[in-house]
């Protein structure tokens, strides 16, 4: 089973500020994933044309169960609040997805608030810090019907604040506690490979830089799994985003 992660910046290329669809499916499609965990996705946007990008995913690599699930209802940069779940589909909405071409016999969305105060982030040029909110986040999780019995898999995108992050993973961690095993969790998670595994317990399927995409010297795109399983993994850079995505074949078997 072919698992992998990216973080799509709402399908910008690095530096460009306009989304290319067509790109983004082309990228999706080389993947070529069972499983497939989006992060910074968007949802009916202005800045990716109105586009439901999870769809168009969708269609790009022949997944038939997928959920996208908002973290943020509203434009982000502009007028957002914090999801709740109860947004109407037609609404404009950012956040991740998680797309299947195998069987999804149950899904579970995890909401993690963000920080309840700013936190100080120096940007290149800038000799002072700015304050700077984080947004809230979410993770959700599928199980999944495959010829070995079931496999669950997670999807998240954490915050950026080191302190925030690593409490996030543990409530992700601790909301998976049920789930059928073997569990994979992946996302973009914001945080170094050793930090991931010693939070939750769980054995990492892949050791590869993913950030930047162009020079990467950063690994904050995670496959874990629990129990251990055997895998071969690889990262891919797709000409979308700013991030590598990482894709892991895991032997089931």
């Amino acid at each position: 089973m072919r698992i992998a992660t990216f973080n799509i910046l709402n399908g910008r290329s690095q530096h460009g500020t306009e989304v290319d669809v067509s790109l983004l499916q082309e990228a999706v499609a080389e993947l070529d994933a069972d499983v497939l965990a989006l992060q910074e996705v968007d949802h009916l946007q202005p800045r990716s044309g109105h586009a439901d990008l999870t769809a168009l995913a969708a269609d790009a690599m022949g997944a038939p169960h997928h959920r996208f699930v908002a973290a943020l209802a509203g434009s982000p940069g502009a007028t957002w609040t914090a999801a709740s779940g109860d947004e109407s589909p037609d609404d404009a909405a950012y956040g991740i997805a998680l797309l299947s071409r195998l069987p999804v016999t149950g899904w579970e969305v995890t909401r993690l608030p963000a920080p309840r105060t700013g936190v100080p982030l120096r940007f290149p040029g800038q000799r002072l810090p700015t304050w700077v909110h984080d947004e809230p986040r979410v993770a959700v999780a599928a199980t999944l019907r495959t010829p070995y019995g079931p496999v669950t898999v997670a999807n998240t995108h954490l915050s950026f604040v080191r302190w925030w992050n690593g409490r996030q993973l543990a409530r992700v961690r601790r909301a998976l506690a049920t789930r059928p095993r073997p569990l994979v969790l992946t996302g973009d998670l914001n945080m170094a490979p050793d930090r991931a595994a010693r939070i939750t317990g769980m054995h990492p399927l892949a050791a590869h830089l993913t950030f930047p995409a162009d020079e990467p010297v950063e690994q904050l795109d995670h496959v874990l799994a629990e129990p251990a399983l055997r895998a071969r993994s690889e990262v891919r850079w797709l000409g979308v985003s700013d991030h590598r995505a990482l894709v892991v074949d895991v032997d089931l078997g």
